[in-house]
């Protein structure tokens, strides 16, 4: 007998051996380039070090704030990417019950009807007729009733890290899927809020038409009233009416871009119209924060796109693991306890316990092929997840360090633009005189109010293109929304 169990141990070392020997290794995590240091078009005095910037303190107009809590409760894409992540959560908590034993209780009623030329037929016929049963014990050889109630249980040990691993995978794809919602967040904040800067400049730009308007007409007046002397002819009242006209369609013109953005913004926000709350100012950009030392690394992994590769790289690395698992065997115990009878009257009596314990060592053979497969199926998600890690880390690298050269050279450029747009704006009051004295003639007068025209347009902008930079710097930076 001992003998037997020896051999039944060597040889259950023998094909645990075996198929160890057959079992493909899991490729170990990759390390993503080294980020070097953020290189900006000019040297940027420290004024302490970076931790960080929150959504109420980056943007602090209200209305704009107010919009982001609106689309937050009516975005339908927001609303399944909250399903998505309860989804996440829901496989995370199953993932944990595969590690304990099931248990089931309940009740199972069942009947048989043996021929007489059978083993359990004859069986039954021959024990109704032992000296060593009483009447209870005897059975029903026409119809063999069997009734069990009590509990089962089983329980796959996890020797191997199989279900270990498949529970780490599920954690780290909840982990991603909520970093996946704080990126849509983010996305819909920069939509909603480019949205808004844009009606802004909207509004901005139909105030400088209609300023310039007025400016032209008083203009207007004084060629008329030259007409009237003969000192113009009726060539230059009619090139001052085409210019108006111009303006004047550029004007209402600019009111029906204005209600388009009204609607985009509506629709983000899930209302059926309606006015736009603003306030009149573009976003400035925020030197104090941009003069500090910045982490690289550490600004670059906070942001949630780059957070949620990462988890969705070790979820892959987890599946890999247990893809490697399944070559070994698997090891099940299961155990049952309860009452059996084959008659309704002893099923409750003491004698009616039953119980059993049973032990299974299964080894994978002629699956192992499809084992395979699957394990290089989890192989290459690995490297595909690594892959998309290491794109979101350059992209974030590169987006920062553009969004903070451009930053600085938008600074100048609105240095320019504001004081271009002062010396215009003194050419218009001495082109005025000039051309009352005879000085300059109605052609450097319109040129004049076009050159002032367009130099508030290019600064407005340059302004709008300046906010929409600072809107991606807050992305950039790996900012919290609260």
């Amino acid at each position: 007998m001992k003998r037997n169990k020896l051999k039944l141990v060597v040889w259950s070392a023998a094909a645990l051996a075996l198929t160890s020997c057959a079992v493909p290794k899991v490729t170990a995590i990759k390390e993503v380039k080294e980020t070097p240091e953020l290189q900006t078009s000019e040297a940027i005095p420290n004024s302490g070090d970076f931790t960080g910037i929150d959504l109420s303190t980056y943007f602090t107009d209200q209305n704009l704030l107010k919009l982001f809590e609106q689309v937050k409760q009516a975005n339908p894409d927001f609303k399944i990417a909250q399903q998505r992540v309860e989804m996440a959560n829901s496989f995370l908590k199953r993932s944990k019950t595969e590690l304990l034993p099931s248990l089931d209780v309940g009740a199972i009623v069942s009947g048989d009807r043996y021929g007489k030329y059978t083993m359990e037929g004859v069986g039954n016929y021959d024990t109704n007729l032992s000296q060593n049963i009483n009447d209870q014990q005897r059975i029903n050889t026409t119809f063999t009733p069997n009734y069990w109630m009590g509990a089962r249980s089983s329980w796959e040990i996890d020797a191997w890290g199989k279900l270990k691993n498949k529970k780490l995978s599920a954690q780290n794809k909840f982990l991603a899927s909520e970093e996946g919602l704080k990126l849509l967040q983010i996305d819909l904040f920069t939509d909603i809020a480019n949205l808004y800067y844009d009606l802004i400049a909207l509004d901005k730009r139909l105030k400088i038409y209609q300023d310039n308007y007025n400016l032209q007409k008083r203009a207007f007046e004084i060629i008329k009233a030259q007409r009237e002397v003969g000192k113009v002819t009726e060539l230059a009242v009619q090139q001052f009416k085409a210019q108006n006209n111009n303006w004047l369609a550029e004007i209402e013109h600019i009111k029906v871009e204005i209600v388009t953005v009204k609607q985009a913004i509506a629709t983000l926000t899930g209302v059926y119209g309606g006015e736009i709350d603003r306030s009149p100012t573009l976003l400035p950009t925020n030197f104090e924060m941009l003069n500090k030392n910045i982490n690289v690394d550490a600004v670059i992994h906070s942001r949630p796109d780059v957070v949620s590769n990462f988890y969705s790289l070790q979820a892959s690395h987890a599946n890999a693991k247990a893809a490697r698992a399944a070559f070994y065997p698997k090891i099940d115990l299961g155990a049952t306890f309860g009452l059996n009878s084959f008659s309704v009257e002893t099923i409750f009596k003491p004698a009616s316990l039953a119980g059993q314990l049973l032990g299974g060592l299964m080894v994978p053979v002629f699956n192992k092929g499809q084992l395979k497969y699957e394990f290089n199926i989890a192989n290459s998600e690995q490297e595909i997840a690594f892959l998309n890690y290491q794109k979101s880390v350059t992209t974030a690298f590169n987006e920062l360090q553009s969004i903070l050269k451009q930053t600085k050279i938008f600074h100048r450029v609105l240095d320019l633009k504001e004081e271009e747009v002062k010396f215009l704006d003194k050419g218009i009051e001495v082109s005025n005189d000039l051309y009352i004295t005879g000085y300059a003639n109605y052609f450097e007068l319109i040129n004049a109010q076009k050159s002032k025209l367009q130099a508030e347009l290019d600064l407005l902008k340059f302004q709008h293109e300046n906010t929409r930079n600072n809107v991606l710097l807050f992305k950039a930076l790996g900012g919290r929304l609260n």
